[in-house]
């Protein structure tokens, strides 16, 4: 590559996790699953911003009957590497979802605890069903996580994950690939 930054933001990848490739059939299964199960029945995705708009925009081309699409953004306050649970809405839905059945999408789950906040408030404004669509889930050592996701595209170590819309800093986002990042790229 000629652009020096394009060259840094690859080789600050310790290993891929996920090559597009693979990355393209976990979507297509994911699709597969939703569009058997929401038949007929017009789903509204509820993406998750900004880390799942690159998995919405594939997930959405793989669901193969009627949907509708929603965004909203988050933010959770914490030290910056973890969730506090504390969430403010940034960016609300556009759309009512009462009697509507609703499907977040998200990019990785981890603790769960904004995602937990999301779903209470979602409830409460009464939708016919709620379930979550998670791509990656972090495999985390005891892990006690209040979101039991319905769709999981696979799981993923306990590392640094970046690529396909996830970020440190909002750096790696445009990495076509799932990859860990460099300790020291981030301590």
């Amino acid at each position: 590559m000629s652009d020096k930054a394009g060259c840094e933001l690859h080789s600050d990848i310790e290993r891929v996790v996920f090559a597009q490739e693979e990355i393209a059939a976990i979507v297509q299964t994911m699709g597969a699953q939703i569009t058997e199960d929401y038949k007929d029945r017009n789903p509204l995705l509820i993406c998750v911003l900004k880390g799942a708009v690159v998995v919405m925009a594939d997930l959405m081309r793989a669901i193969d009957t009627p949907i509708s699409i929603d965004f909203m953004a988050v933010s959770s306050y914490g030290d910056g590497a973890t969730s506090s649970g504390v969430v403010r809405i940034v960016k609300d839905l556009d759309t009512r979802i009462e009697g509507r059945d609703v499907i977040i999408v998200e990019d990785i789950l981890d603790s769960g605890l904004t995602l937990s906040y999301l779903i209470d408030m979602l409830k409460s404004r009464s939708p016919r069903s709620i379930e979550v669509a998670a791509f990656l889930v972090k495999d985390l050592p005891d892990r006690d996580c209040p979101v039991i996701p319905k769709y999981v595209g696979s799981h993923v170590p306990n590392e640094f994950i970046v690529g396909y819309g996830l970020d440190y800093a909002e750096r790696y986002r445009n990495l076509p690939y799932i990859g860990i990042l460099k300790p020291e790229c981030y301590s």
